[in-house]
């Protein structure tokens, strides 16, 4: 078996008006890797509820591993309430005390963490004190996720991707976690609150990418901003790539597509920065033009 891209946070149900769809951030990073052809094992846990057996079931579907996705005897599968704007962007209603508030690792995470060349892992599972101390490293090494995190190759890629969902936005989180990666992924109204606690500024994602490396010691850092483009700082060169039109169904799940499209062209390390910047707009762009955040591929999709 080909080594796999760990993905470790929240597994839920998107609820939108036009339906119920899989999500949660690293769990559509997933799919999407998985897509694009990734070997991907997703960490993470479901109730031992209906919703539950349905997520199994919907990754066995697809084809991927759920080894490594755990079912809570006491917690409930995770959902969120989604409502959207005329232009498509959404505002979330998170429900607390789900089963990924409590992700636990196991044998499969740990055995596979060993070839893994990259782990993804999120800021809004950073909400739970379980998972905060999962992830925490510690001196004596026993913490689970910071077993998952030592036992990586020196060159794998530990992106954090940044998710600022209201009530669970705790700057100071972001800020002890991000040196845990190599890459930190954010929006530019994200990356303008990290750097300043100030509204986004059109233009300054340059700027404020430079800041986070500085502050955060994270060197390669990249900054989306919706339909203006995205930015990548990487080896201290920017790359700046514009954004395409077009007609937006919901944005749900548009950045993490984004994301799995980057990372994808890391690990295969044949392109250039600005080629990589464009194969993920491209990606979260399509995503946007569909309902939900893990549409079926088909012979539109830009891969």
């Amino acid at each position: 078996m080909s080594p796999a891209v760990l993905c470790f946070g929240e597994i839920l149900w998107d609820l939108l008006p036009h339906g119920a769809f899989p999500g949660g951030a690293p769990f559509n990073v997933a799919y999407h890797l998985h897509r694009l052809g990734v070997p991907v094992l997703p960490v993470s846990a479901v109730g031992p509820d209906e919703l539950g057996a349905q997520l199994l079931r919907r990754l066995e579907a697809w084809g991927i591993a759920t080894t490594a996705i755990t079912r809570d005897p006491t917690a409930p599968t995770g959902r969120v309430t989604a409502t959207l704007s005329a232009s498509g962007d959404a505002h979330y209603t998170i429900e607390t005390h789900v089963a990924w508030d409590h992700i636990s690792i196991d044998g499969a995470a740990l055995a596979t963490a060993a070839r893994a060349p990259a782990l993804v892992f999120g800021s809004l599972a950073l909400r739970s004190a379980h998972n905060r101390q999962a992830l925490a490293r510690s001196a004596d090494n026993r913490q689970p996720l910071a077993r998952l995190a030592a036992a990586l190759p020196p060159t794998a890629w530990r992106v954090f991707d940044v998710n600022l969902r209201a009530p669970h936005d705790d700057l100071a989180l972001v800020r002890r976690f991000a040196p845990l990666a190599n890459v930190l992924k954010l929006n530019s109204a994200e990356a303008a609150r990290l750097v300043s606690d100030a509204p986004e500024s059109p233009g300054r994602e340059e700027t404020d990418a430079r800041a986070l490396a500085a502050q955060l010691g994270v060197s390669t850092v990249c900054v989306t901003a919706g339909s203006r483009g995205a930015g990548l700082l990487r080896a201290d060169r920017w790359t700046w790539v514009p954004a395409q039109p077009v007609a937006v169904v919901d944005t749900i799940g548009a950045g993490d597509a984004f994301l799995a499209a980057l990372l994808a062209g890391l690990l295969r390390g044949a392109r250039t920065d600005a080629e990589l910047l464009s194969a993920a707009c491209r990606l979260g762009e399509w995503v946007a033009a569909h309902a939900g955040a893990t549409p079926a591929y088909d012979g539109t999709t830009p891969v």
